[in-house]
């Protein structure tokens, strides 16, 4: 008879649980051997000194999961399963945890956004009355995005980012990284011109999903149109209305000439990313590149609504060409849709009630007075710097001509409390006749800077780039 080097005690558990774990144990380290009879069940409840039950459903248990195989009139038998043990590799380290970002004492990445400016009163005032009063919300929606929903984003692009589309061409996700993951997916095996310098987890979205990346330079009207064509790309990524991280607008003209190119031969594709787009502030925004495509037009429109409410609320939109929104279709017309439908009715309610149009001239306005308070307190605590940016979107590049390199900027800046980016970070090295980069220049993020931290932040950067000689 096999012998079981366990005690059962009715203190550590239930009988029957402690029973299963023993024999799991000796089935899986070769205790039990693999073809072995077991005893049988009054036989092992009188060893063990417990009811027939018990054994009874530790073994039907072990039959269940498939250490143990019942065979009528004869009994319980060990199955194979020690050797896939014995031969498994042993544990490696423990995994380590994702690291947290540090407390900053002044926080200047670009990705931030003053929490402080989020309509909370509107916004959960909405959500509590759909809660109440629209229960089919817990039930699947559109898998582009609800209806509703997507009429009312086509009528807020068409009016403010002069976008033609119908809402059949929108898709609604959490976050144009998500959405550009799908339209790569779309575009699998081509070559896409991406901006040089330019976002560099683009070039990351698109290298994961198949998409081979070349890097194109900009010049001071946006991508360089006559090295697009050297380049062999079929597709193009573009930010024509504040490109990151120069802050270049592309005019009417280069626009003009990229839409050219794309027109020129069948399949070519842009991707405009309209990134920041909503916070211009010297004159009204430039209407989209799609809106001067058309409907129809070779260009797939990606906007986010994270920058101009919370980046915690991941609900982005792309606009596709009617091509490509057949193959998405036929690709990822089974996927569910990845935002929430109270947080769609939510939004859907906060524009269509005029909320979002008040509340961008709202943040538009504190912004724009955010980055003139900064821009004369950098001016007076760092004479000689050159500011560019100013005109849009919520980062600046400052440059300061006599200070130290810019690696060392950044390396004194953060050993103060002072979280940026230099522009090198941005530019690869394997781009042809790419221009250089600017010496002696970082970004400076400016959304989540309390204005009450802007002084104390430009005196801190004179001490750590200028110290008294």
């Amino acid at each position: 008879m096999i012998q079981f080097p366990f005690v059962l005690d009715s203190r550590s558990g239930p009988l029957y649980q402690q029973l299963y774990e023993g024999l799991v144990e000796q089935l899986r380290t070769g205790g039990i051997p693999a073809g072995s009879r077991l005893p049988g069940k009054r036989a092992l409840a009188q060893q063990l000194g417990v009811a027939v039950n018990t054994v009874d459903t530790a073994y039907q248990m072990l039959v269940a999961e498939g250490y143990l195989e019942s065979r009528p009139r004869s009994g319980f038998f060990a199955l194979e399963v020690a050797d896939t043990v014995s031969a498994a590799p042993q544990a490696p380290e423990p995994i380590p945890p994702l690291s947290e970002s540090p407390a900053w004492r002044f926080d200047l990445s670009t990705g931030g956004v003053d929490t402080a400016l989020f309509p909370f009163r509107t916004w959960g005032r909405i959500q509590k009355e759909l809660l109440y009063d629209a229960p089919e919300l817990l039930s699947h929606g559109n898998r582009q995005g609800d209806r509703n929903l997507r009429e009312a984003v086509a009528d807020y692009l068409a009016l403010y980012r002069g976008v033609s589309c119908s809402p059949e061409q929108i898709v609604v996700g959490a976050g144009t990284e998500y959405l550009l993951s799908l339209a790569a997916g779309l575009l699998r095996g081509r070559t896409a011109a991406v901006e040089e310098p330019g976002y560099r987890r683009l070039r990351t979205i698109l290298d994961n999903n198949g998409v081979l990346c070349r890097g194109v330079p900009i010049d001071e009207n946006g991508l360089d149109v006559d090295a697009l064509r050297q380049s062999g790309a079929s597709l193009c990524c573009v930010t024509p209305s504040h490109h990151f991280p120069t802050a270049v607008t592309m005019p009417a003209t280069r626009r003009a000439q990229l839409l050219r190119w794309a027109n020129e031969a069948r399949g070519r594709y842009i991707i405009e990313d309209d990134y920041d787009a909503e916070f211009r502030f010297d004159m009204r925004p430039l209407p989209s590149l799609q809106g001067m495509a058309g409907q129809y037009g070779p260009v797939l429109y990606l906007c986010t609504f994270s920058k101009s409410l919370a980046p915690s609320i991941r609900i982005a939109c792309m606009v596709l060409p009617p091509e490509l929104l057949e193959r998405y279709r036929e690709r990822y017309g089974s996927y569910s849709n990845t935002v929430s439908r109270f947080e769609q009715q939510t939004l859907c309610r906060f524009l269509t009630g005029g909320h979002f149009a008040r509340h961008l001239s709202r943040m538009r306005g504190i912004y724009k007075t955010r980055m003139e308070r900064l821009v004369r307190a950098l001016k007076s605590a760092l004479p000689g710097i050159s500011l560019r940016g100013t005109h849009t979107g919520l980062h600046l590049l400052l440059t300061l001509p006599n200070g130290p390199e810019e690696r060392d900027m950044v390396a004194r800046a953060r050993a103060a409390g002072i979280y940026l980016q230099g522009l090198s970070t941005y530019y690869a090295k394997d781009v042809w006749n790419a221009p250089p980069c600017p010496p002696h220049t970082v970004i400076i993020g400016y959304a989540s800077l309390p204005d009450e931290d802007i002084q104390p932040l430009a005196e801190t950067l004179r001490q750590v780039w200028l110290p008294a000689r």
